[in-house]
């Protein structure tokens, strides 16, 4: 039986979230148990579709995977599968219609949603302007931010599945009357504590604030044109706040909606709190993520990836997730159809720095973008391969004669099958880098897994290479410890200084060209931050916007270092004792999936 090697971080962060516990509070289950546990609940479907037998062979198969940390489903999974909770999904995205009892009603499955450990996402595009008529009170209408306030303040309330605090995505289109107050909205830090914001921005926005053209506001309960501006300024002024705060991000609507899978059902709106999946109201993600550093073999000059193991997990990876979908237990009538409708799952990944660093290839480099995109490219054909295998077997998702895979005859049995979240804290228990992220520093302090309290990490690989080479000394820690780049440390090796350059070493171009070399082979989206140094500019954000529309991207989120006083990970000893937002565009509060 594989027994799972843990660092002493994943520990700490399974006893404090994961780990049942007893009525006097005490921990009564090992990591190994937690493993079985899920493996067993997530195997139950089988049952639905074959024999016994089926269920046993599966059951011992996503165990060998996930003790080996070479593949982890989102936090609600390990936290609820084989629980009377059996809410296993990570996020969800809800309308708000223009109404009351419909902004009231999704304020009430938001908070059952958040109480089961998931997030929501919501586009508030409908909502009249602040002040415009009420016509059944004579009233005047709050606004978008006014309801969004609303909901930050339930969401503040609930502890979900007391083990973490909740996170929304909020998203406003670019042509709302009030979109200059919702761009601003978070210039507080107090301020809307619970939510990311994005604006909707169009082709068409973007076109006209290239060209120097102007911008016409429109009322969405009577579509009538109103306010007419520059839609540079009004770029611009996305472009401060994002270098003041990180938010807003911007969500390309247009690039979105051009790969949706169902466009029949309607249109995309709006996306899950760390925006990689756009859904529709009442879809859910349910996202696992291969450990990509678990995905190489040999050492040195003979590391090279296993593409048969790969293959092998992400095939697994695909069938796991689909069980999800069968033996997770919904909040809400809306939500049960949707989900069953269009069995989207998002398979995507982490540990791409490490991978990259156990092949000898810097991040920024054209060897890291072949990378990026030949392995993306090979997960996607698995997943793709399996969700048909999938279809043949228990049959194809149930609105796929309204999908564009009808038009093509591919019988699929999900909607989507990759995309990349941010793996904050799965990629803690996998003892391994976030998602497709470079490293963030080579020491640094993390400071909310733990409600709080601080982890400080030394990166594992780097301890080895610099000792293999030779270069290794206490003092390089202290300096990299006190802030340092190991760029600016003497007697360190060229070599070296490459292949460990961090998130804020890196060019926003080279982050962004690694995003669209995943984002090329992903049919949802990809959450990736472009982290700016505490120096950079506006006008350097404004270019990371401009590349990334460019690009093809499906969304951007910029964070330059220190434009919160509190943030998630910290570079050297340096460090805030207070709970707070994002190094990365995660959900609020933490870097959930």
């Amino acid at each position: 039986m594989t027994e799972p090697q843990l660092t002493d971080n994943a520990q700490k962060v399974l006893e404090a979230r994961y780990l049942r516990r007893d009525e006097d509070g005490h921990v009564a289950e090992t990591p190994d148990e937690l493993f079985r546990r899920v493996a067993g609940a997530v195997a139950a479907a089988e049952e639905e579709f074959g024999d016994g037998d089926a269920r046993g062979h599966w059951e011992e198969r996503f165990h060998d995977r996930l003790a080996r940390l070479e593949f982890l489903p989102n936090s609600p999974t390990l936290m609820n599968a084989g629980t009377p909770m059996r809410q296993l999904s990570a996020c969800f995205v809800l309308p708000v219609e223009d109404d009351m009892a419909g902004i009231f009603e999704s304020l009430r499955q938001m908070a059952l949603i958040q109480q089961s450990g998931g997030g929501t996402g919501f586009s508030f595009s409908k909502l009249r302007p602040q002040g415009d008529l009420v016509g059944s009170t004579g009233g005047r209408a709050s606004g978008p931010v006014g309801f969004m306030r609303i909901f930050d303040a339930a969401t503040e309330n609930i502890r979900q599945g007391r083990k973490r605090r909740g996170a929304n995505m909020a998203v406003l289109r670019a042509d709302h009357p009030d979109v200059r107050e919702f761009i601003h909205a978070k210039r507080s830090e107090e301020s809307l504590r619970n939510f990311n914001l994005s604006v909707a921005a169009p082709d068409e926005f973007l076109a006209a604030a290239r060209d120097g053209r102007p911008w016409t506001l429109k009322n969405p309960r009577t579509g009538e044109p109103g306010e007419r501006l520059s839609a540079g300024e009004l770029l611009r002024e996305i472009v401060e706040a994002a270098w003041a705060t990180g938010d807003p991000g911007l969500l390309f609507l247009d690039a979105v909606n051009r790969a949706n899978p169902t466009p029949r059902l309607g249109a995309i709106e709006a996306t899950n709190p760390c925006g990689e999946v756009p859904l529709l109201p009442y879809e859910a993600c349910n996202l696992g993520s291969i450990n990509l550093s678990r995905m190489v073999r040999g050492q040195g000059d003979s590391a090279a990836i296993d593409w048969e193991k790969l293959g092998d997990v992400a095939r697994l990876g695909v069938r796991f997730l689909d069980n999800v979908i069968e033996v997770s237990r919904w909040p809400s009538p809306q939500i049960n159809s949707m989900v069953g409708a269009n069995r989207k799952i998002g398979l995507g990944l982490m540990g791409f720095a490490e991978m990259l660093i156990q092949l000898g290839v810097p991040y920024d480099s054209d060897g890291a973008n072949t990378l990026a995109g030949e392995v993306m490219q090979f997960v996607a054909e698995q997943a793709r391969a399996a969700s048909r295998d999938l279809a043949a077997e228990r049959g194809t998702f149930p609105s796929w004669k309204q999908s564009v895979y009808a038009e093509r005859n591919l019988p699929l049995r999900n909607a989507t099958q990759t995309s990349i979240a941010p793996t904050g804290t799965i990629s803690i228990i996998a003892g391994t880098s976030a998602s497709i992220e470079p490293l963030f520093a080579l020491v640094y302090h993390r400071s909310v897994a733990l409600e709080g309290a601080s982890l400080p990490e030394v990166n594992p690989l780097f301890l080895e290479h610099a000792r293999r080479q030779g270069f290794y000394s206490d003092e390089v820690v202290e300096q990299l410890n006190a802030g340092r780049a190991l760029g600016e440390i003497e007697g360190v090796p060229e070599g070296a200084r490459e292949l460990f350059r961090t998130a804020l070493e890196i060019e926003p171009e080279d982050h962004l060209r690694i995003q669209a070399a995943f984002q090329a082979h992903v049919d949802n989206a990809v959450s990736k931050t472009v982290n700016l140094p505490e120096s950079a500019t506006a006008d350097d954000v404004g270019a990371a916007y401009e590349t990334a529309w460019n690009l093809g991207l499906k969304g951007v989120t910029i964070f330059r270092y220190g434009s919160k006083s509190r943030q998630v990970l910290n570079v050297g000893a340096e460090e805030s004792p207070q709970e707070h937002e994002h190094y990365a565009r995660c959900d609020p509060g933490e870097c959930r999936v």
